[in-house]
Formats: structure tokens, sequence, C-alpha cells
């Protein structure tokens, strides 16, 4: 009887200390999820020369956006679907294809730590 009661205590134990961490890993896993996930993006019109549309994150005004878009889809037709750097509006910036859900889509990413980002789609 001594051993059950022993041994109850040590599991309540063992569970109170534990069950504190718990909840504090919670809040460090949901800003990771929060910190993957990219800022909403701005529609700011179309690309002149592919019709593709332009849209922009907060950081990035539509203009620059327009001014990169117009850049990457001067050169998009020989890129052979490689990551290429785009010098426009003052800033390098590295754009590719990705893979969207459905379809895919371009994406451009300001090299420069700045965190812009833009998205061509059509």
């Amino acid at each position: 009887m001594r051993s059950a009661k022993l041994g109850m205590a040590a599991g309540l134990l063992a569970a109170a200390v534990l069950w504190p961490a718990t909840p504090a890993a919670a809040p460090a896993q949901a800003s990771a999820d929060k910190a993957a996930t990219p800022a909403p993006l701005v529609v700011c019109g179309t690309d002149a020369a592919s019709g593709l549309g332009v849209s922009a994150d907060r950081a990035a005004s539509c203009a620059v956006a327009l001014r990169v878009a117009a850049a990457y889809t001067g050169i998009l037709p020989r890129t052979r679907g490689a990551p290429v750097e785009v010098r426009a509006a003052g800033s390098t910036w590295v754009c590719r294809e990705r893979q969207g859900d459905p379809h895919p889509y371009q994406e451009c990413l300001d090299t420069g730590g700045s965190g812009r980002r833009l998205t061509l789609t059509s």
C-alpha cells in the first residue's frame, strides 16, 4: 500500500514538473510558424510585356514591383527556369519560378535584406 502511494506521488510530481514545459514550447512553435508565413500581398497591376499580374508585399511599393517585374520578364524567356539576379529600382533581386497550388508563379526577393517580395502570376 505504501509503495502504491509512493508510486502515485512520484507520478504526480513528474506530471507537475513536466506539465509547465509543454505550454512554453507551444508559443515558440507558433512564432516559428508565423515567421515562415509570407506577408500578405497587394495587387499592383499587370506587367505590360508579359501580361502577368504583379503583387508586392507591404514593404515593397507597387512602382518598384512593376519596375522589377518589367526587368525580370524582359529576360525571363532566356532563363530556362533557373534563378536569376535582376537589377532594378536601385536593388538586386533574385527571381525564380515557384510551384504554387496548383499553378506555378514567379517570385522575386530583394537581396539587400529588406525582406521585400513580389510575385508574378497568370
